[in-house]
């Protein structure tokens, strides 16, 4: 415990010892604790929060919109989910499915500004949010108190460098054929010598710890706002019918939709203007059981 000094024998006035001794343990405060660092790769299993499940997996053309956060965390030093220090003072964000560490570039819609982040953590904790901020990127962003319209998108190429690099990567869990003795014959007749091929999952194995990544830098681009709705989106199906039937359950239309898997049926509800609307629209959904709902600006 650390403690501050009550000078022996020191009285206030108007009240006896019991205050004085109370003073005196109120200014104990417990030591903060040590954090050692492993900064890693993380994917992860799926986990619940707020009501809502979420899976996360690797995706490094990731692209999407939705409601933004000022993370709520306190001065309680503490590490994020891929092994960094957190630190409010740092460009970075949670998501709640990104691999982990990402790059990204986000564009607050509501005024045009865009900056670059380093996803490091996992979160928001409320249902109905894409992601949550340190506070200087919300600054950097010039966030208000509420939810901010914003576009992610990520940046392919520092990705996958951590992905490549970082402890924990892909190239870590794979699995290395059978290896067996090979025999090689000279063109002479003569007898070579046995040779043993080296494992191909040495290949990245021995990576070296990292304890810390390079800082991005705090700055922000202007760009243009853009006028948006939100709206819920259900899911989108490969048929029509299925299409139909959800949108049927949460009172929402169906439209064409495309995108690398081919043709698909989009279901949305809205538009809508407030956060309040769409997060009302939201719980109505996920109370109809689908589980697939959630927030996009358009």
């Amino acid at each position: 415990m650390i403690c501050r000094a009550v000078k022996a024998g020191t009285r206030v006035a108007g009240h006896g010892w019991p205050l004085v001794l109370a003073l005196g343990v109120s200014g104990c405060q417990p030591p903060r604790p040590t954090l050692t660092p492993h900064v890693h790769y993380e994917v992860g299993a799926a986990y619940q929060a707020d009501g809502v499940w979420h899976y996360p997996q690797q995706d490094l053309s990731y692209r999407a919109t939705g409601l933004a956060v000022i993370d709520p965390s306190t001065d309680a030093p503490r590490l994020t989910a891929d092994g960094e220090v957190y630190d409010p003072q740092a460009m970075a964000g949670a998501h709640p499915t990104l691999q982990l560490p990402a790059q990204a570039t986000v564009h607050n819609l509501d005024n045009g500004r865009e900056i670059t982040i380093r996803i490091n953590d996992r979160g928001p904790a409320q249902r109905g949010r894409l992601l949550s901020l340190t506070p200087q990127v919300a600054r950097m962003l010039a966030m208000g108190t509420a939810p901010a319209r914003v576009e992610i998108i990520e940046d392919e190429l520092p990705s996958r460098m951590f992905a490549e690099t970082l402890p924990g990567g892909p190239l870590l869990n794979m699995q290395a054929a059978p290896v067996e003795q090979v025999t090689v014959n000279a063109l002479d007749g003569k007898n070579g010598i046995a040779q043993t091929p080296a494992s191909p999952a040495a290949v990245g194995a021995n990576r070296v710890p990292v304890t810390a990544l390079a800082d991005l830098p705090v700055t922000a681009r202007q760009g243009w706002a853009v006028p948006t709705s939100l709206w819920i989106e259900i899911g989108r199906f490969t048929q029509r019918s299925y299409a139909a039937l959800a949108a049927m359950r949460a009172g929402g239309t169906v439209s064409a939709s495309d995108d690398d898997r081919g043709p698909l049926w989009r279901v949305r509800v809205g538009p809508f203007t407030r956060v309040d609307e769409a997060d009302a629209a939201l719980d109505r959904a996920l109370a109809a059981g689908l589980t697939g709902a959630h927030i996009v600006v358009e």
